[in-house]
């Protein structure tokens, strides 16, 4: 045998060799999961307590029905898997704007809201040198906050009010708008929370709704198999850091306005491609509080800056369709416009929805995505994680500015 024969015979056998030791994976098959369709999500002290027992479609009702949770099963996929989730809400008479927020109780917290709501466990203790009186919103011994799936807020009215037969909401309604929205809904991609929501699960929505009627809210979970037999599952793991959203028997978030957190987290030996995500939206409601004014956000990782920026959503004025309700001012303004004589200039009035205003991170009908900061450069072992808002300004009377952030790290094995 040549040389030239020897080489093409050994590359056969290689290649021979590396097709029978590619590790093949079944395939499961896609995955579409309807968590919840259509549930009303409100506020009934009068017949909802803090913690109901799942009725009929599994769905259990926390915190007088402001949060509906309910158990899950994700299967454990060999291959690679792409997921989202897909949230839509509608007003079931609920006329306001509302922060909601989709999130997951995570497995490894002996500690969640599910037992709190039951009355049979408690917050952790704070250091209140750290977190002052908030409970829940760091991990302790034996509790992890809430990992979020999606932030959003809902807008005002949309879909109760959505008809041509409310005669206000009609009248409010612009010339470029053909037909207020039915619904608004968003799709994330939560591909890098697989873990979270892998096997048995609590998976839950809050909607900070002070109403007997409140709205509906649907979710829906969508799981994507590689059509690859050699494509293995990219594991995932993730840790939250912290969430101060307040899900059950916690106070308004106002500690921004007077110090930052501080979180110490471990980065296991293994991890690869270290990132953190962030989530931030300001809130208050109030003309100069923090849901209407510029604050800048800050997160270090042992005194490094990776996270700057001011979070704040200029293009409101997109959502208006979802936005029946929204009160409406009439502004004076000069006008350029087609007359007889070609251009011609006079002054109008132009409606301006308070859906229009520009917000902290968000708009009413908008989701809120995460920002994220790479952290490949980070050594195994303890790090030190500080969440800052140095302007954030304090909950005073009516005035009740405060800042939802949560962030978790997440990486790959």
């Amino acid at each position: 045998m040549n040389k030239t024969s020897y080489f093409l015979l050994s590359l056969f056998l290689l290649s021979s060799v590396l097709s029978v030791s590619a590790k093949k994976h079944p395939a499961m098959g896609d995955l579409t999961l309807r968590v919840f369709d259509k549930t009303p999500v409100c506020f009934r002290p009068d017949s909802l307590k803090g913690y109901n027992e799942p009725d009929a479609d599994g769905v259990i009702r926390l915190v007088n029905g402001r949060i509906i949770l309910k158990k899950i099963h994700l299967p454990s996929y060999r291959r690679n898997v792409r997921l989202t989730a897909t949230v839509s809400v509608e007003s079931n008479g609920d006329r306001w704007d509302k922060t909601g927020s989709c999130f997951v109780l995570p497995k490894e917290s002996v500690i969640n809201m599910l037992g709190i709501a039951r009355d049979e466990q408690r917050y952790p203790e704070t250091d209140t040198a750290r977190v002052e009186s908030f409970k829940g919103i760091v991990s302790a011994d034996g509790y992890r906050p809430a990992v979020e799936l999606m932030r959003f807020m809902t807008p005002f009215g949309v879909g109760f009010y959505s008809g041509g037969d409310d005669e206000k909401a009609s009248l409010r309604r612009p010339v470029y708008i053909d037909g207020w929205a039915p619904k608004v809904e968003w799709t994330q991609d939560i591909t890098d929370r697989y873990s979270c929501l892998e096997g048995d699960v609590y998976v839950g929505i809050l909607i900070d709704t002070w109403t007997a009627e409140g709205y509906v809210a649907s979710l829906t979970l969508e799981v994507k198999e590689s059509a690859v037999p050699e494509d293995a599952l990219l594991r995932t793991r993730v840790l939250p850091l912290i969430n101060t959203v307040p899900y059950v028997g916690q106070s308004l978030p106002d500690l921004f306005a007077r110090r930052g957190v501080t979180v110490d987290a471990e980065v296991p030996a293994k991890a690869k491609n270290l990132r953190l995500q962030y989530i931030t939206t300001g809130h208050g409601g109030h003309s100069g509080g923090d849901e209407f004014t510029q604050q800048l956000n800050i997160v270090k990782a042992d005194g490094d800056t990776v996270i700057h920026f001011v979070p704040w959503r200029t293009d409101c004025a997109s959502f208006r369709r979802f936005n029946p309700t929204s009160g409406v001012w009439l502004v004076k303004r000069k006008a350029a416009y087609i007359g007889e004589k070609g251009y011609e200039m006079k002054e109008i009035e132009e409606p301006l929805a308070s859906s229009d205003l520009s917000r902290s991170n968000w708009c009413p009908g908008s989701d809120v995505w995460p920002a994220t900061a790479c952290l490949k450069h980070l050594k195994p072992g303890i790090h030190t994680f500080t969440f800052s808002i140095p302007h954030a300004q304090p909950a005073k009377g009516d005035e009740l500015n405060h800042w939802l952030v949560s962030a978790y790290l997440v990486w790959e094995e």
